[in-house]
């Protein structure tokens, strides 16, 4: 069978790979009927989230059929549609009764402080064969796998797998109230999401920051106010738009390859912050860089998380959904002290969400299918992500069959 296979950074290959087994009494194997293209998969191929091993299958995103179930999978039946959560849980540990799956104590090999687990992920996060493949095997697939509706499509439902719930836990940790104004970082899938969500929550206004038209277009048709970072100072234009108060809640939806302003007020702001930092970090460690030390991503604070923090009102909340390696160590602590912010962030715990969206879904109240705007088969998967990695315009969210 076929599978979007890693070699290094840089090099992902369509290739012949052996079709998988049971191999416990929990797993099911599923026939992948679509899977999709994230941004996580993009940090993995660009090699700003390391730790992949070459040879692992990507992807995590995942709608099927079931085709074989392991003797103690009592809940499913050959022949079933399922969406496949992104993260792997087990369903009886505490973390998972409590709803924290994505924090389970028994899916990660890596023992109970691994973190979390997901599909097509490196070694620290369970090292997982993905989704991006004709079959896949689901470990603890009695809860890894959620039974899909008749009426609910497999465009409508990839979506289900992971950047719908995400968005929505992302709203959640904002702790967003009725009338709130509401800063989104970042345009993409999630970032479009998490301005629906918003509104369902009753954000009463929703700021979008982003520098690709396309995306802001489509944040404006849902009635988000644009803001375009190459060609204004985001934090400064949120502070104009709220009477220089700030907003309440923001929600880091880019993450750890977010772009830096190519021009205009904002790149010249974001290199003065640079330039800032770069002489900050020589007073405090002039042995190192006199030994000619040389610092990489994650040795200076986020452009991201920075502007957030700014653009937030005193006492506001940040909510970090935008996923970081475990390298990153900056951030700006003092400044959100200062403002009495709330920080709260992680992996979604996606088993938890999906049934109540796929409830949305059937009800119309969420239209998943608005930010599909590519559906490739899997024989054109390296151009797709060559021009999901570009941003091509248009290129939201691609969709494999």
């Amino acid at each position: 069978m076929k599978g979007v296979v890693f070699h290094g950074v840089g090099d992902i290959r369509l290739e012949d790979i052996a079709e998988p087994r049971i191999e416990e009494p929990t797993d099911a194997i599923v026939r992948i009927t679509a899977s999709a293209i994230c941004g996580t998969d993009l940090h993995m191929v660009r090699g700003t989230l390391g730790g992949l091993k070459p040879g692992t299958v990507l992807g995590h995103e995942a709608v099927g059929v079931v085709e074989s179930l392991g003797s103690n999978v009592r809940n499913l039946k050959e022949g079933d549609r399922v969406v496949v959560p992104s993260t792997v849980a087990c369903g009886y540990c505490s973390y998972c009764r409590a709803g924290y799956y994505a924090q389970c104590d028994y899916a990660n090999p890596n023992g109970i402080l691994g973190g979390t687990t997901f599909f097509g992920g490196p070694a620290i996060a369970g090292g997982l064969n993905g989704l991006q493949a004709e079959k896949a095997r689901i470990p603890f697939a009695n809860v890894g796998l959620v039974k899909l509706p008749d009426d609910v499509t497999d465009d409508e439902a990839i979506v289900l797998s992971d950047i719908l719930p995400t968005a929505y836990f992302g709203v959640e940790l904002a702790e967003i109230k009725s009338g709130d104004t509401v800063a989104v970082f970042g345009c993409g899938p999630v970032g479009q999401f998490s301005i629906t969500c918003a509104k369902l929550q009753g954000a009463g206004r929703v700021l979008a920051v982003d520098n690709e038209p396309s995306r802001l277009d489509m944040a404006r048709n849902q009635g988000a106010e644009v803001i375009n970072f190459d060609l204004e100072d985001p934090v400064q234009t949120i502070r104009d738009l709220t009477g220089g108060i700030g907003v309440d809640r923001a929600i880091d939806a880019v993450g750890v390859d977010a772009e830096r302003p190519r021009h205009g007020p904002a790149a010249q702001k974001a290199d003065e912050q640079k330039a800032q930092f770069d002489q900050e970090l020589s007073e405090i460690a002039p042995e190192a860089q006199q030994q000619g030390a040389q610092w990489h991503h994650g040795d200076s604070p986020s452009l991201v998380l920075t502007w957030a923090v700014q653009a937030l009102a005193k006492a506001g909340t940040l909510s970090v959904i935008g996923v970081y390696p475990p390298s990153d160590r900056f951030f700006p602590i003092g400044m959100a002290m200062n403002k009495n912010l709330t920080v709260k962030m992680g992996n979604c715990n996606h088993r938890q969400y999906i049934p109540m969206l796929i409830d949305l879904v059937r009800s119309g109240v969420i239209d998943p299918t608005e930010v599909l705007t590519q559906t490739e088969p899997l024989t054109s998967v390296i151009e797709a992500y060559r021009a999901f990695d570009e941003h091509r315009p248009g290129w939201l969210k691609v969709e494999l069959v």
